[in-house]
């Protein structure tokens, strides 16, 4: 075994952290009898041969090794090994990686024929994979499909092979592995894409078995979506009940795996963790498969996901949280009774069950008001226990969905929040939420002035201080002036202007309460951070409403050839203050014409609100609402300011009213007010039409 390994210079190859000298280890613990040795030996390939995904020189050098483990039926867990080559050599690159070099994850620059070279290496003793499709361990026989359906030269000899193996195999995830495959052959493969799409339909309808019934309507959806039926949403949902009929006298717990301190280990013993206690996990997958085939039929996706809500299955339930939160992230769409019916799982006994839903409602924000009755039901279910605290158990849970009701804005989340000020921990994120409360919030004033007072003006003062700081803003808790010019005069050298521009924004929510706070306004006005200058401003501007002193600063941060981010800072106070500060307008015109279009919009912003002409600033905010789609809301507050004068962009709001897809999705990530700034910018785009359509008769 492992003929030749000697002879291999590993000291002169590379990998992600330096010389490839202990491989051949690594190569020999995957062939060890020992399932610890073995999973470290993986762990390892993955963390430094393969890592994330890059293909070193001693990556190609281990191909004919791994292969060779492959082939020896002695050798454990090859199905592991299987999955390792596939991936090293299933990487494909576009044309223009191609023709140069790929970088690394640690910032070396890997040449882009690596992965031509692992490619071919492995494709071109890839007939190993043939026989595994028969092999006696069910995880080889579930990892060979999608080896062959990648690396494999023969395409169409392999086709031939999946459909006949599904004849004879009897294990429901191999089963299910063996479909996939062939979808993922006719969406590599053009040539077999017709027939492939033909055979799945006729399995889809076909099978016996209802799991492999859907595996097949999801390939073949995947395949060919133009061609997905009118009837799906029914037909998924009738496989789904005969699943959770057909499997639930048959679920088993499985037989648990040696744990280890590896990386690998980790993320399998939270798959494991994931599909414990599940009589069809696999479902997840083919549901998701599903989905993005679906795309945008987004009245069909909530209809499947409403299916999936009210069945008795809470796995199913379960699912559908997860694929609805993706959905509900990209696609505009009516989501009352989705988030009414995810409100209800708040109460199962699952506790999986309870946090997916927690999870869900905590980014919908105003969304999330017909979960509000089951969120407020669900808090009341488990008040604080008689020493105030909320014990270990469930304190998270609690807490998420304390903040979705109150980012829903529903006034019962405020006395539960004032008990959970008196705690000794607060997640920050419930401070935040004060601002989607209104004038009811004012009662949390006092708690938080007491926790203000008690942050020690020390190196993590920002941390500690900023969330609160935010919410007595929100509150307008002028009480706590006091404790605000605490944290304004001693913030410490370490993230002095960010302590400071956090506490003057709070100063400028209270206003001319905070005329006590003058004297060291007027003083930070000459502040060297425009942050912190423009913020002494603005809160200057609230306390008197006096533009004397605070328009020749905020002049002097809009001289041309300053950063952007200064000039912004400037524009958005001096569009704050309003017509008060026209006199301020020369200096804003030449900011219209800066290459950042953040700077743009805040100019033409508040050359509007100073001067009250749409002439110039009604250009650029069109401009910018083109170039870039993240500064959508702030240019539709300013046209729903505008009313009629900003006729102008009646096709622009409308345009934007009428697309499905959410102006600021994201592959592959997103972020927690993803949504409500979605749902911000089509609330303002309505009013910003209503006030057009009234100016024009």
């Amino acid at each position: 075994m492992l003929t030749g390994i000697e002879e291999v210079d590993w000291a002169s190859l590379g990998h992600a952290y330096g010389p490839a000298d202990d491989v051949p280890e690594l190569l020999r613990g995957l062939a060890s009898a020992d399932p610890a040795e073995r999973e470290t030996a993986l762990d390892g390939m993955y963390g430094a041969v393969h890592h994330q995904g890059d293909v070193y020189d001693s990556t190609l050098a281990c191909i004919p090794f791994l292969l060779e483990l492959v082939a020896d039926p002695g050798v454990e867990d090859r199905g592991c090994i299987v999955e390792l080559l596939t991936s090293i050599g299933g990487i494909e690159l576009d044309d223009e990686e191609e023709l140069g070099e790929h970088p690394g994850d640690d910032g070396e620059f890997i040449p882009a024929a690596n992965y031509a070279m692992a490619a071919a290496a492995i494709a071109a003793g890839a007939d190993v994979f043939l026989g595994l499709v028969s092999d006696p361990d069910p995880e080889v026989r579930l990892a060979a499909p999608c080896a062959l359906a990648s690396l494999h030269p023969e395409p169409a000899r392999v086709l031939t092979l999946l459909r006949e193996r599904l004849t004879v195999e009897r294990d429901t995830e191999v089963r299910l592995a063996l479909v996939a495959a062939v979808g993922q052959l006719a969406l590599r493969h053009a040539s077999l894409r017709a027939e492939t799409v033909e055979w799945l339909g006729w399995l889809a309808r076909a099978a016996q078995d209802p799991g492999l019934r859907l595996a097949a309507l999801a390939q073949r959806a995947r395949c060919a979506p133009g061609e997905i039926p009118d009837d799906v949403v029914p037909w998924v949902a009738g496989l789904l009940e005969e699943i959770r009929t057909a499997s639930a006298a048959g679920a088993g717990s499985g037989t648990p795996r040696l744990a280890a301190p590896t990386l690998i280990g980790q993320v399998r013993e939270l798959l494991e963790e994931h599909a414990a206690g599940r009589p069809a996990p696999w479902t997840e997958e083919l549901l998701r498969t599903l989905h993005a085939a679906l795309d945008d039929r987004v009245d069909d996706r909530i209809a499947l996901v409403l299916a999936q809500l009210r069945s008795p299955d809470r796995w199913q339930r379960s699912d559908a949280i997860w694929l609805c939160g993706s959905l509900i992230r990209v696609w505009r769409g009516r989501y009352e009774e989705v988030v009414r019916l995810v409100g209800e799982q708040l109460d199962d006994p699952e506790p999986r069950l309870r946090e997916a839903a927690t999870s869900f409602l905590e980014r919908l924000f105003e969304l999330g008001a017909p979960a509000a009755d089951a969120l407020a039901a669900r808090l009341a279910s488990a008040p604080p226990g008689p020493a105030g605290g909320y014990g270990a158990a469930g304190r998270a849970g609690r807490e998420g969905a304390l903040i979705a009701l109150a980012r829903a804005g529903d006034i019962r989340a405020v006395p539960l929040l004032a008990r959970a000020l008196e705690e000794d921990e607060v997640r920050r994120e419930l401070l935040y939420a004060t601002d989607d409360l209104g004038p009811s919030a004012a009662m949390l004033a006092p708690a938080l002035r007491r926790r203000l007072a008690r942050v020690e003006l020390d190196e993590r003062l920002y941390d500690r201080a900023a969330p609160l700081l935010h919410a007595l803003a929100a509150v307008r808790g002028a009480q706590a002036l006091p404790e605000v010019l605490r944290v304004l005069r001693g913030a410490p050298a370490n993230r002095r202007d960010r302590v400071r521009e956090a506490a003057l924004r709070t100063l400028a929510a209270f206003g001319p309460a905070a005329r006590e706070a003058v004297p060291e306004l007027r003083e930070l006005l000459a502040d060297g951070s425009a942050a912190v200058s423009t913020a002494a401003a603005r809160a200057l501007w609230a306390a008197e409403e006096d533009t004397a002193e605070v328009l020749p600063v905020l002049e002097r941060w809009l001289r041309p050839g300053l950063p952007d981010a200064d000039r912004c800072a400037a524009a958005r106070v001096l569009g704050g203050i309003g017509p008060a500060a026209a006199p301020a307008a020369p200096a804003l015109r030449p900011v219209l014409a800066s290459r950042d279009p953040w700077a743009r919009v805040r100019a033409a912003a508040a050359l509007w609100r100073v001067t009250g002409e749409t002439e110039e600033a009604l250009p650029v905010l069109l401009a910018v609402w083109e170039e870039n789609r993240h500064a959508r809301v702030d240019i539709a507050e300013c046209l729903a300011e505008m009313g009629p004068a900003a006729s102008a962009a009646r096709l622009v709001v409308l345009t934007e009213l009428t697309r499905r897809r959410r102006h600021n999705a994201r592959e592959g990530g997103s972020g927690t007010h993803d949504v409500h700034l979605d749902e911000k910018l089509l609330t303002l785009c309505r009013a910003a039409l209503a006030r057009m359509e009234r100016g024009a008769y």
